[in-house]
């Protein structure tokens, strides 16, 4: 999930470099939603002790 949200940002990245700044809105949107629940994901899954899948 998190190699999404930096996928996201890149492509946020490159969206603003070129002047889409509405493209570049949405996806620095995704990427910081996937970062969020990637980082609950992995804290849930460090306090119950497993690995992840």
């Amino acid at each position: 999930m998190l190699s999404w949200a930096l996928v996201f940002l890149v492509v946020a990245l490159i969206a603003g470099a070129l002047g889409l700044s509405g493209v570049a809105g949405v996806a620095t949107d995704i990427a910081w939603i996937l970062f969020v629940v990637g980082l609950v994901v992995a804290v849930v899954l460090f306090i119950t002790g497993r690995r992840p899948l």
